[in-house]
């Protein structure tokens, strides 16, 4: 899924291959999928997307935006975009194909869920896509400490450390996958109701989140997670699916999972002392 290294990383290779290209041919809804949003049927994408010039691809949160002149085509964190280099062999099922003038092709695949929004930026009211814009992200110098107190001071008393980093459009982009190994860092378990922590303890959050952040960002996404080309990340997870039932790399204790606010969560009984 994507989440703020992976939307990063994207855009920089968007930028990097294909910025200046031309859209030749367009096909949208190529496989039904239930959970596969649109904002207008394929004929609009099509029609609207053909003919078309890349511009610049911005990582916003959980999302990919890449500029298309007065539109914006923006993908959702559950959307899966590979490029396919000229002759080779395209998959059998996906959402979304873009031929390019170079005999490339970009190709959106749904995993479980995700929205490939064709629009008008300045129109586009979608308040996951709003908040993604407005609010700083955690590698950038606008997320400071001070914005980070805000934060805090603006939640309740009762809330967990997962409730407080990754709900509720707080931190765009910041994920229960990347919050894994954030609260490992911190020592903190994802139950843990962070109302009580010391100001000491919120220093030492905000530095562990940005950077575990930069951390992911700089080795181009996590290792659960794959680029445009098909590579995953370099990254190594410490907590996730991958590590589950394996020792903790600070202490040895063996890694657990369990299912929290809809999702599910890794912990080191040790390290994060509920």
């Amino acid at each position: 899924m994507l989440e703020i290294p992976e939307s990063l990383n994207l855009a920089k290779q968007m930028n990097q291959r294909f910025r200046g290209r031309k859209i030749v041919d367009t096909e949208a809804a190529h496989t039904k999928h239930s959970f596969a949003w649109y904002t207008g049927e394929p004929d609009f994408y099509a029609k609207t997307m053909t003919g078309c010039v890349i511009g610049e691809s911005m990582g916003i949160g959980s999302m990919l935006e890449v500029s298309l002149g007065e539109y914006s085509f923006v993908m959702g964190d559950g959307i899966h975009l590979r490029c396919f280099l000229p002759g080779e062999k395209l998959p059998e099922r996906y959402q979304i194909r873009l031929t390019l003038d170079d005999g490339s092709s970009l190709v959106c695949t749904v995993q479980m869920y995700g929205s490939m929004s064709l629009v008008k930026p300045k129109e586009y009211d979608n308040p996951y896509y709003l908040a993604a814009k407005e609010k700083p992200l955690p590698v950038t110098e606008d997320f400071d400490y001070g914005y980070f107190r805000k934060l805090r001071e603006e939640s309740t008393g009762t809330m967990s450390a997962k409730a407080f980093l990754a709900t509720q459009q707080r931190i765009p982009g910041l994920g229960n996958g990347v919050l894994q190994d954030i609260l490992l860092r911190a020592g903190l378990h994802p139950r843990k109701k962070v109302g009580n922590l010391t100001e000491s303890r919120w220093k030492q959050l905000y530095e562990t989140v940005t950077e575990t952040l930069s951390r992911m960002t700089d080795a181009g996404g996590r290792d659960t997670e794959k680029d445009i080309f098909g590579k995953k990340g370099e990254y190594v997870t410490l907590l996730s699916k991958n590590t589950v039932g394996k020792p903790c790399p600070f202490c040895g204790s063996i890694i657990q999972k369990a299912n929290y606010l809809g999702g599910t969560v890794y912990f080191c009984p040790s390290c994060q002392e509920l």
